[in-house]
């Protein structure tokens, strides 16, 4: 059985809130008697992409389970590589690979520089569709990026989507390895599909969307400030009975008294 844990959009901004949030859904998985086969993290890492942000968010990111990271509309490339990733500066998208024993994960760079909106450039599109050519044909490959490439019927969101999935969809028909997209931007827990394939949406650690029917205080209040963070678990069986999510909330407060002292 394979167990990936999925969480998205942490927004560091060097305020005690972010950080709180995000140490108690890392301290959550350190805690947990699993060793997982990946955590992945899709997006908005930094709340102002500040080198500073980053560099609080590689601690607070930093554990047992093997961890990779995808930029979102508020993250900025070349701090993100800088910064939080250890690598030169560049403005070239943020696309990488990570092999488990029965599974392949590629998260794409679907980030577009001083846009809330998301695209995939057709670089990344290439070194997808090579990703999935070269995973063995019957090793699933799991797809990550920041924006969701298809409606998701809250309007705020839908705005600021990622756009011309056209071209995704034409890619995934070509692969049938692939086994669902995981995605964060929405700060909502959602499934749907997109080009026949499941569409898994984290929710936000730091803030839980409104939907549209949700009552809020005036036009502008699109989020919850005070619902928990939480992360989803993708469980994939290795032996083809497809994959099954399943969503946690997790209470800062049930782990204040539980806190190692191993991140700041």
């Amino acid at each position: 059985m394979i167990v990936i844990a999925h969480l998205s959009d942490i927004h560091i901004d060097g305020g005690h809130r972010s950080v709180e949030r995000t140490r108690t859904v890392m301290d959550y998985l350190e805690d947990l008697p699993y060793d997982l086969d990946a955590v992945l993290v899709t997006g908005d890492i930094a709340d102002h992409a500040l080198p500073a942000e980053y560099e609080q968010a590689r601690r607070l990111l930093t554990s047992r389970h093997p961890v990779v990271i995808c930029p979102g509309n508020h993250d900025a490339r070349p701090a993100f590589r800088q910064f939080l990733l250890g690598q030169p500066e560049s403005a070239t998208p943020i696309n990488q690979v990570h092999h488990a024993d029965e599974l392949v994960i590629a998260l794409c760079d679907s980030s577009v520089s001083g846009s809330d909106e998301g695209f995939l450039d057709d670089e990344t599109l290439v070194w997808l569709e090579d990703v999935l050519a070269q995973a063995p044909a019957k090793m699933p490959v799991l797809v990550g990026f920041h924006h969701p490439p298809t409606l998701l019927h809250v309007p705020y969101i839908d705005g600021i989507r990622q756009f011309g999935a056209e071209r995704l969809a034409a890619l995934t028909g070509r692969h049938p390895n692939l086994a669902a997209f995981l995605c964060g931007h929405a700060h909502t827990p959602a499934a749907t599909t997109f080009a026949g394939r499941p569409l898994l949406v984290a929710p936000g650690v730091v803030s839980t969307l409104r939907l549209p029917w949700e009552r809020r205080a005036h036009a502008e209040d699109h989020v919850h400030l005070d619902q928990p963070p939480a992360l989803a678990f993708h469980i994939l069986d290795s032996k083809g009975g497809g994959l099954t999510t399943h969503y946690r909330c997790v209470n800062p407060q049930s782990w204040a008294n539980r806190r190692q002292p191993r991140r700041t």
